[in-house]
């Protein structure tokens, strides 16, 4: 069976096995891609901040801790759904229980529209990213991490879902729909190449301000082995954008 967006959160064995997983200090989310986000994301106080694909929303928990004005959420998936609620309950965040397709982008509301590693499941990212550009406030900030395109390209690497010690980098400029196995169920994302990435910012009306690919730090490692592993291949892609 396979599962397309954040459908495949509503499955409890992936989503105990998930959080697991992330919550691990060596995970990718923790060790590679949050300090990046916060480095770009700079200081939010008083600022409006959606979230796109918000999960459990610890970071809004986050982002209000350090002043956001206000912090809405998108989730699509009904588990993730109710731990963002938990997330943010004795808080003023807001969650919006759907997918990003289905979210009413409000005109010129928010000063930063964030969204961590969920845009890689959509479909028409130059629809999303024209919609996220007319919610944002004039030099309003864009904020996101996808999979990197160089670990969603081949098919061939696709086949198996254990911890990788090589990759194959392959078909990268056909794009679209990849059937990944992942914590034992078949995840369907979408690979694209970095100048389309670019390239559908850039039409959008988006100066891109940095793109960051995830070079590890050493100092956010115990394990000089998993360090050095890290440093082999990108697992992400981050850009920063301005309005």
């Amino acid at each position: 069976m396979e599962f397309k967006g954040s459908s495949v959160y509503n499955q409890t064995d992936f989503l105990s096995n998930y959080l697991k997983s992330r919550g691990r200090q060596e995970s990718p989310n923790n060790a590679i891609e949050k300090p990046i986000i916060f480095e770009l994301l700079g200081d939010v106080n008083g600022k409006r901040i959606l979230d796109l694909g918000c999960g459990d929303a610890a970071f809004g928990r986050e982002l209000m801790a350090v002043g956001a004005a206000s912090y809405e959420g998108v989730e699509g998936s009904e588990a993730m759904a109710l731990l963002a609620k938990k997330s943010l309950k004795q808080t003023s965040g807001t969650l919006f229980k759907g997918t990003m397709e289905e979210y009413s982008f409000p005109k010129e509301r928010f000063d930063v529209v964030t969204s961590r590693f969920a845009i890689h499941y959509i479909d028409d990212v130059e629809k999303l990213f024209a919609k996220v550009h007319a919610s944002l406030k004039e030099q309003g900030h864009f904020l996101f991490s996808v999979q990197h395109p160089l670990t969603t390209s081949s098919f061939a690497s696709k086949q198996a879902g254990e911890r990788r010690e090589n990759w194959l980098v392959d078909d990268y400029f056909i794009e679209g729909e990849r059937k990944e196995p992942w914590i034992n169920k078949i995840v369907v994302k979408h690979h694209r190449t970095i100048e389309t990435y670019f390239t559908a910012l850039t039409k959008a009306g988006f100066k891109v301000t940095a793109l960051r690919e995830g070079e590890p730090n050493r100092q956010l490692f115990n394990s000089e082995d998993e360090y050095q592993r890290r440093r082999r291949i990108p697992v992400m892609l981050v850009f920063s954008c301005e309005k």
